[in-house]
């Protein structure tokens, strides 16, 4: 049997959000397509559905741009609807002033302006679509809402089928190796009681329980280790609350062998008990 996918269908106005909307899908784990000719789409499906990678949620913007979309669009869709993909459809909707705005804004042209001017490419563009619209499943009117606020809408809207933990990654690494630069947060724990200093524990690293212990040897050390436990808990809702898909948090210590390996390690065992996705990657603990 055919695997199922979940098929969602963005159009709407120019202007309306429908690129901000196809890229907050892609970060829920969409598969994404902008501006596919609707023949096209059946097929598109199919292979989706007999691919070897794991596709099970695409996402597709479909509009006047391409010149046969309202010709054949309703015909492709009900035959979606017969094959039992269940497809859903949402138009994106928006006051002709903001939409004039917008484009006076970004400097664009409207696709259907035809050498007029931007209001009568938005009116004959309404026009054109008025039966997509009274097909759709869902209208947003995004007239009052910014960038973000249209982004949180589409993914509570699609929470149910389509929310994706944000990717926690702790990185371990040593300053005179130079500070990662995929790193969102930067955690210093030079501080911290150093085995580099100590023979029998110099040739080990912060995956050896001897080395963990020494570490953690002087009080605030471990309480600083639980404080930022505590600051991350507070702080990881509020990035993923403005939709940031994924996170590096970087431990540095000296050399990225011992401190910044041990506290990489008791984070990611820590975050692991309360959330999906979260790794540890050592980049120096190998070097000299």
């Amino acid at each position: 049997m055919a695997k199922k996918i979940d098929i969602i269908i963005l159009s709407g106005l120019s202007g309306s959000g429908k690129s901000t909307a196809l890229r907050t899908l892609e970060d829920l784990g969409f598969f994404c397509v902008d501006n596919l000719p609707i023949l096209l789409l059946p097929m598109f499906i199919e292979l989706c559905q007999n691919s070897t990678f794991e596709i099970s949620r695409v996402a597709l913007v479909m509009d006047v741009r391409e010149r046969s979309f309202l010709k054949d669009f309703k015909h492709i869709f009900e035959k979606l609807l017969q094959a039992h993909h269940a497809p859903v459809l949402i138009f994106l909707e928006c006051e002709d002033s903001i939409l004039v705005q917008r484009f006076s804004e970004t400097r664009r042209q409207h696709p259907l302006s035809e050498g007029g001017t931007v209001l009568d490419g938005i009116m004959r563009e309404r026009s054109m679509l008025k039966e997509i619209k009274s097909m759709s499943d869902h209208i947003v009117d995004t007239s009052a809402w910014n960038i973000h606020e249209l982004k949180k809408t589409i993914e509570d809207y699609f929470h149910g089928i389509s929310k994706r933990d944000m990717i926690l990654t702790f990185l371990s690494f040593g300053f005179k190796y130079g500070v990662p630069h995929e790193a969102d947060i930067v955690i210093d724990v030079r501080f911290m009681p150093n085995p580099h200093f100590v023979p029998e524990l110099k040739n080990f690293t912060g995956n050896d329980d001897a080395v963990v212990q020494y570490v953690l040897s002087r009080q605030d050390a471990r309480e600083f280790v639980d404080r930022l436990r505590d600051f991350l808990l507070f702080q990881l809702p509020l990035f993923e609350r403005e939709g940031k898909s994924y996170l590096t948090v970087a431990i540095g210590c000296t050399g990225g062998k011992h401190r910044s390996v041990a506290v990489v390690n008791i984070l990611q065992a820590f975050f692991l008990e309360h959330r999906p996705g979260v790794y540890a990657q050592h980049r120096d603990i190998d070097k000299e």
